[in-house]
C-alpha cells in the first residue's frame, strides 16, 4: 500500500479574495480517505474558519513554506504565484480556479516547472461531474448576491405595499441571462417580491423562466439557439438576432427598475447587452447589477468594484461577486474539491487517479509542457 498524499491548503492572497479551498468539514472527509492534510495558518479567517477548527479537524497548521513542502497536491481558490510553490516537486498537481486565459503566464510557470495544474473552471458540463462544479457552485451564490446588492442599492421596496398612506409598487426586475446566476437571480428577485422578467438566447431557458413565475422576455421572429450552447453555455449569436435582440431589450429595459445581467462567453470578452443610449432610457433610481464585471462587463460603463452613475442609473460590478459570501462560498467551493478527488481517489495508489474523460478536461499542464487544446497553437 502506497502511503497517502500529502495535501496542501495555501492562504488566497489574490486581492479581494476571501474564500478558502476547504474546510473542516472536507479537511476530516479527505482525511477519510488517507490523505494527510496541510494548512497554512490564517487560510480560513476571512471565511470564518480559525486554524484551531483545521487542528480540530486533523490538519497540520503552519507556515507557508512547510505547508507546501513535498506536497503531491496544492489546493486553491484561485491558482498560487509559483513562488508560493517552492518545495513541490515536479508532477504535483496545481488544483484550483486557474484562469487559464488570463493567467497564461502563470499557467506556463506552472509547465515550466514540471507541475500537473488542473483548472477547475474547465470541469465538463456532464452528469457525473455536477458535483464538482465551481463555476456552478459559485455561480449561484453570485446570482443570488448581485440581487441582494442591487436591493440595497435600489432606493425603493422590492415587494408591493399596501400601506394606510398609500400602495408601494412592486420593483420590476430584467435578468439578462438565464445560466446558473441568472436563474438564483430570478429566484431571489421573485423571493423578495419583485415582478421579474428574463431574457436569454437559448429558446430552451424559457421553461426555466416560466417554472420560476418570472416572464420571458424573447425574440420572436428570429431564431436564437435551441437547447443548450456549447458546454451549456451560450455562444455568439448572428447580427441579425443581436439587432432584433437589442430592439426588444431597448422597448423592455426603459420601464425596468433593476436589471442583472449575466452573460459570459468563456475565453472571450463578455458581449455588451445595454448601450449607454440604453441606460439613458431607464428611470432615475434605477440600478443595473452587472455579473460580467471581470470579463469587461455586459454594460457600457461599468468599472469593476466602483458603483458608476449614469443618466440617473447605477451601474454595479464586482470583480469577484463570491467572495462576498465568504463562508457559504468557501464552503461549496471546497467541497467540489473533494467531491473531485474524492471520484477518482485510488487506495492502492494511495491518491487520485484521473480518467481521460475529466482528465483530458482541466489538464493545462503536464511533463514539462502546455497541454490543454485550448491553450495550444
Amino acid at each position: 500500500m502506497v502511503t497517502g498524499r500529502k495535501i496542501a491548503v495555501l492562504r488566497e492572497r489574490a486581492s479581494g479574495e476571501t474564500r478558502v479551498s476547504a474546510t473542516p468539514e472536507t479537511v476530516k472527509k479527505l482525511i477519510a480517505l488517507g490523505a494527510a492534510l496541510h494548512v497554512e495558518s490564517g487560510a480560513g479567517l476571512s471565511a470564518s474558519i480559525p486554524d484551531e477548527a483545521y487542528r480540530e479537524a486533523g490538519a497540520e497548521v503552519g507556515e507557508a513554506a512547510a505547508v507546501v513542502a513535498g506536497a503531491d497536491i496544492v489546493l486553491g481558490v484561485q491558482g498560487p504565484d509559483l513562488a508560493l510553490l517552492s518545495g513541490v516537486e515536479p508532477g504535483a498537481w496545481v488544483v484550483a480556479g486557474l484562469d487559464p486565459f488570463g493567467q497564461r503566464a502563470r499557467v506556463d510557470a506552472y509547465a515550466q516547472a514540471g507541475l500537473e495544474a488542473l483548472a477547475m473552471e474547465f470541469m465538463p458540463r456532464i452528469t457525473r461531474a455536477q458535483s464538482m462544479d465551481i463555476l456552478s457552485s459559485q455561480s449561484n451564490l453570485a446570482g443570488y448576491k448581485a440581487v441582494i446588492l442591487a436591493a440595497d442599492t435600489y432606493g425603493r421596496a422590492f415587494p408591493m405595499m399596501m400601506t394606510a398612506a398609500g400602495t408601494i409598487s412592486a420593483a420590476k426586475c430584467f435578468v439578462m441571462g438565464v445560466g446558473v446566476a441568472g436563474l438564483q437571480a430570478i429566484a431571489t428577485a421573485r423571493r423578495l417580491g419583485a415582478q421579474v422578467s428574463a431574457t436569454d438566447v437559448r429558446s430552451a431557458t424559457k421553461e426555466q423562466i416560466l417554472s420560476l413565475g418570472a416572464k420571458p422576455i424573447f425574440v420572436e421572429n428570429v431564431a436564437g439557439i435551441e437547447g443548450e450552447g456549447a458546454g451549456g453555455y451560450a455562444t455568439e449569436m448572428s447580427e441579425e438576432y443581436q439587432k432584433a435582440q437589442g430592439e426588444l431589450v431597448s422597448s423592455h429595459i426603459a420601464r425596468q427598475d433593476i436589471v442583472i445581467t449575466t452573460a459570459l462567453i468563456p475565453g472571450r470578452p463578455a458581449p455588451r447587452l445595454i448601450s449607454d443610449a440604453q441606460i439613458a432610457s431607464m428611470k432615475p433610481g434605477s440600478v443595473i447589477f452587472d455579473l460580467a464585471a471581470p470579463q469587461g462587463g455586459n454594460v457600457e460603463g461599468t468599472v469593476a468594484d466602483e458603483v458608476v452613475e449614469k443618466h440617473g442609473v447605477k451601474i454595479i460590478g464586482l470583480s469577484n461577486t463570491p467572495a462576498h459570501l465568504p463562508a457559504d462560498a468557501s464552503a461549496l467551493f471546497a467541497r467540489n474539491l473533494f467531491n473531485f478527488l474524492s471520484a477518482f481517489w485510488d487506495k492502492e495508489a494511495g491518491g487520485p487517479v484521473l480518467d481521460a474523460e475529466i482528465g483530458d478536461a482541466i489538464r493545462l499542464t503536464q511533463g514539462g509542457k502546455v497541454v490543454h487544446e485550448r491553450l495550444l497553437g
